[in-house]
């Protein structure tokens, strides 16, 4: 990741905060932004800055074309910046599902899927197929942190799903439990989209593999298959397809890490699930 000169990010949050005329109270740091947590006007408000071209750069766009259907509500964006509706507390779903809740954190990451895959597919946003050059790309680098056998099986399997896909619309992209937050008048409500392109199936896999820091939680097959069975109810889906997005997009999850530069241990949580759903698809992987 490129580095970034302080001062200049710090004068384009200083810019934001003038234009959109923000009274701000504090500010935090993060890996890849900067955050302004004051108001404007009468409403709580978040200016996000956001360091670096990449995966958030454009999440304004993505949150405008939701209208705050099951997503947190935009007021201004622009080039790498944000100004959002406040969410308190903004306690992330995780801590519903780390503390015994887990079927009910499923069935609301359901719900908010259901909501945000009303809105329509929006131009230059990235679809699945192009998200999966990152086999290819892995394949070429010589890297051997990921098994090989993996990387093939689950390339095959997302190529295959990626070519029969069925009414594809717009999605979060990483939708999962730490992107999902609680607001005292809104709810659960997702935040931070990447956005994607694709058939709602496919929006399942990020929920799968996650609390991260809990992968005991996630990697039993009969939990995967509880999981998998919960979403494919609420939201009318294929479980089997559900289950084969959830295997392929957690090997290609391991390749974006060695491509952000993070060295894989074998107990790699996306590659921990890939293993454990490997066999419960036999019968695709070998057909």
């Amino acid at each position: 990741m490129t580095s970034v000169d302080s001062s200049e990010l710090w004068r384009r949050v200083e810019d934001r905060i003038a234009a959109w005329r923000v009274l701000v109270a504090c500010t935090r740091e993060t890996e890849s932004s900067i955050l302004a947590f004051g108001r404007r006007g009468d409403k709580p408000v978040v200016l996000k800055v956001i360091k670096n071209r990449g995966d958030e750069w454009r999440c304004g766009e993505l949150l405008e074309a939701f209208e705050g259907q099951g997503t947190v509500r935009v007021y201004e964006h622009g080039e790498g910046a944000i100004l959002l509706e406040r969410l308190i507390p903004g306690t992330t779903l995780a801590s519903v599902s780390l503390n015994g809740g887990d079927d009910e954190a499923t069935d609301i990451l359901a719900d908010v899927i259901a909501k945000i895959a009303s809105a329509p597919p929006v131009h230059a946003v990235p679809t699945p197929e192009e998200w999966g050059r990152g086999f290819e790309r892995y394949a070429a680098s010589g890297d051997t942190q990921i098994e090989k056998h993996l990387v093939l099986e689950a390339h095959r399997v997302y190529s295959a799903l990626c070519g029969s896909q069925s009414r594809p619309r717009l999605l979060h992209g990483d939708l999962h439990h730490y992107n999902v937050l609680w607001d005292a008048e809104r709810g659960w409500v997702a935040v931070d989209p990447k956005g994607v392109v694709g058939e709602i199936a496919y929006e399942v896999g990020a929920a799968l593999r996650n609390p991260y820091e809990q992968p005991a939680m996630f990697i039993e097959p009969r939990r995967i298959e509880k999981r998998v069975d919960r979403f494919a109810l609420k939201l009318e889906l294929d479980p089997k397809r559900v289950l084969a997005w959830a295997f392929a997009h957690a090997v290609l999850s391991a390749v974006w890490a060695v491509e952000d530069g993070f060295a894989l241990e074998r107990d790699h949580p996306p590659i921990v699930l890939a293993r454990a759903i490997r066999p419960m698809l036999e019968g695709l992987l070998h057909s």
